[in-house]
């Protein structure tokens, strides 16, 4: 009987106690919480030191939010915050990576503004709804968190919300990781493209290594350059040392756009060397795909015989980037060996590799590798692709072979590449350039039988050929052609007609093709200006020049290279040579570099009105800018010493380009000869006329009038 009174009394006695322990430790923690404010964020983004007490306790609570259900609670409406655990399936092996937390109750309670959090310090009491809140969601794990934030971010309209979590996270510092939710934030509104929220948000915080490299990729995703190179260079005055990433998504962003060029990317590289930033394997392909890109082939080799002296591998897409510029610049030589060291490496080339060579041996006119590549990639086992029909094309009408053409577009439909009007119009692009635009007609005939509709582009190639041989009716009736069909012009519509106009000095339809373009709805770009600056200032129409440079910039339009040029060349034609200067100086205050084609356009300007004194500045002034002298630069200051009767300067200039391996072609020679004639020098033509055909040019209608004009007055001497 005694042993089962005590039996009972420990059956009693025991949850008594138990609850009791708990309730206890239960009130301790709520008041501890309650009464003892949190630590105050000394900075922004704090970095949480936690002991071994609070890692376990963390473990607990995490096994327990895990494992057991959601208990329920005197109040429903604090019930409804607690965290829902989802089941992905009975064979989860990674629970930890397989459960999904329910952020919903969350999400609704910072949705409603009554509830949104600020960016006061955290507070020492709260109502109990929210501190149920909070408590359900302390032992979420911070990866849990980030996921969620690149949810909400991952659609512009809920940015937002991600912001709101983030304020209510550091609020109730549930969360450690503090740089990484804003810099997640910060990636978002760049991808949006909301550039000026992003600095408005870093604003509120003390920038770190991994926010600033957030923000210099938000600015280089949005084309702000110049405002993620000033990120650098305030993270180094900050004290961080920038690393490959920041440089990386420049280079990435100018060269996704095109709007890489060489000494830019050389630029970056001495910054990169100056932040003595160790080259890995990511920043060495996007350097080399960068200088590719740009043009310099001859930087862009050096730079992976860099990488491979450093044991990088190169990308086969690097590689592939590099074939193609060595075929841009008529290197095959070079592209073929490094084709031939995809191979060597135990790769198989792809398509993209084979079109790289094969652009390479269109582009140097070599129709034969071009057949021997395409027949290598059969044999291979590569699939063409419609790139690689389109550069056959251009290698057959190159050639003169519309047959060969014919055979490819037949060849395109066995192997189920139908032939798009692209194809089409690279074709009648080809006849364009050898000159033979009659054949317009027979090319729209022969797409019309296989089928294929005609597009803008298409249309658009047809306008320009037709502009360039002046035959303007037929252009317009081409636009009237494209209108009745119902394709839509775009600005190179609008902008070919306009050229062929003023090139042809139909200068007031033109002016009226600019105006039906923006009573139509189309805005013009800086294009379309340039071409009509081009066509005020040959006819001297200054005013209207300046009223078109107000217009371009009053619509956020900048001018360009392009029209500084065209502005130094018609000013220089019209012997305005000051306000030629003027804007060569202006374009260097704004940091840009003058371009061979501007002090070309200003020597000759000066060679036209016999200015040789002024031509030879301008010619000294290019070099001094480290502007290779050009063939056409050399050519007007040849052309300014005839003018000015001073042959002796005109054959130093001969000679000084055969010291510096410029080779001379026949306009350099048919130039002299006339400066031979200017001076009355009569008996020296005949020399110079055997020594052009010696050096390999073919003499033009030019040259051999200039030898008659001279035999003539030999022959007219001798008679006197």
């Amino acid at each position: 009987m005694l042993v089962l009174m005590v039996y009972y009394l420990f059956l009693f006695l025991v949850p008594f106690f138990v609850v009791t322990f708990a309730f206890f430790n239960r009130v301790i923690t709520l008041t501890n919480m309650l009464v003892l404010p949190p630590p105050q964020l000394s900075t922004p983004f704090p970095s949480i030191h936690i002991n071994h007490f609070s890692i376990h306790r963390r473990h607990h609570l995490h096994h327990c939010l895990l494992l057991q259900p959601p208990k329920s609670t005197a109040n429903p409406s604090i019930t409804s915050t607690k965290p829902t655990i989802i089941e992905e399936g009975p064979d989860d092996i990674l629970s930890f990576q397989n459960r999904r937390y329910d952020f919903t109750p969350l999400l609704s309670f910072l949705s409603d503004p009554t509830h949104s959090p600020s960016d006061s310090p955290p507070p020492t009491s709260l109502d109990s709804a929210e501190f149920q809140l909070a408590e359900s969601y302390r032992a979420v794990p911070a990866p849990l968190w980030h996921a969620l934030l690149k949810s909400l971010c991952s659609s512009s309209s809920s940015i937002t919300l991600a912001y709101a979590v983030v304020s209510w996270l550091q609020k109730h510092n549930l969360c450690f990781s503090y740089e990484l939710l804003y810099s997640i934030l910060i990636n978002a509104l760049g991808r949006s493209e909301k550039l000026y929220e992003a600095f408005l948000l870093s604003q509120r915080q003390v920038l770190t290594p991994l926010t600033y490299n957030a923000l210099i990729g938000a600015c280089a995703r949005n084309g702000d350059v110049d405002k993620a190179l000033n990120l650098i260079s305030r993270m180094r005055r900050d004290g961080y040392q920038p690393d490959f990433v920041n440089y990386s998504s420049i280079i990435q962003y100018l060269t996704r756009s095109n709007k890489i060029d060489s000494p830019m990317l050389q630029k970056l590289y001495r910054e990169i060397e100056n932040d003595q930033i160790e080259v890995d394997g990511h920043l060495i392909n996007d350097i080399i795909v960068g200088f590719s890109k740009a043009g310099d082939p001859t930087r862009a080799m050096r730079f992976l015989a860099m990488a491979q002296s450093n044991g990088l591998n190169p990308k086969s897409a690097t590689l592939v980037a590099v074939i193609l510029a060595l075929g841009n610049s008529g290197r095959t030589a070079e592209a073929e060996a490094l084709f031939e060291e995809i191979r060597d490496n135990g790769l198989e080339p792809r398509t993209k590799a084979y079109n790289a060579l094969l652009k390479g041996y269109v582009k140097t006119g070599s129709l034969k590798d071009a057949e021997f590549i395409v027949s290598e990639m059969e044999k291979a086992g590569v699939m063409p692709d419609e790139q690689t029909y389109i550069l056959l094309v251009d290698a057959y009408a190159h050639a003169g072979r519309w047959e060969s053409t014919r055979v490819v577009l037949k060849g395109m439909e066995e192997s189920n590449v139908q032939p798009s009007s692209y194809v089409y119009s690279r074709i009648l692009a080809c006849y364009r350039d050898k000159g033979e635009w009659q054949k317009s007609f027979q090319v729209l005939k022969e797409m019309k039988s296989n089928g294929v509709k005609p597009d803008r582009q298409f249309y658009n190639v047809m306008i320009d050929t037709f502009g360039k041989y002046n035959c303007l009716d037929h252009a317009m009736a081409t636009f009237e052609r494209m209108l009745s069909e119902g394709i839509r012009p775009d600005t190179v519509t609008w902008n070919t007609l306009i050229d062929c106009h003023c090139k042809s000095g139909c200068h007031d339809r033109a002016e009226e093709l600019f105006e039906e373009m923006q009573q139509g709805g189309y805005t013009p770009c800086v294009t379309t200006y340039n071409i009509m600056i081009n066509s005020m200032g040959e006819q001297e129409k200054w005013d209207q020049v300046s009223d078109l440079l107000t217009k371009m910039r009053g619509q956020g339009l900048l001018p360009n290279s392009i029209t500084y040029t065209t502005l130094v060349d018609v000013y220089g034609k019209s012997g305005r040579f000051s306000d030629a200067m003027q804007c060569l100086e202006v374009l260097k205050s704004m940091g840009f570099k003058p371009t061979s084609t501007m002090f070309n356009a200003l020597i000759n300007a000066y060679a036209q009105r016999g200015l040789s004194e002024q031509a030879v500045n301008a010619f000294r002034m290019m070099t001094a800018e480290g502007l290779a002298p050009s063939l056409l630069a050399l050519n007007s200051l040849i052309n300014a010493f005839g003018e000015d009767r001073r042959d002796a300067e005109a054959f130093a200039v001969l000679r000084y380009m055969r010291e510096n391996g410029v080779e001379p072609d026949v306009v350099t020679y048919t130039t002299l000869m006339k400066v031979l004639i200017y001076v009355e020098k009569y008996q020296k033509v005949p020399a110079v006329y055997e020594e052009m055909i010696s050096s390999g040019c073919t003499p033009d209608g030019k040259a051999k009038a200039m030898l008659r004009s001279a035999l003539k007055y030999m022959k007219q001497t001798l008679k006197s």
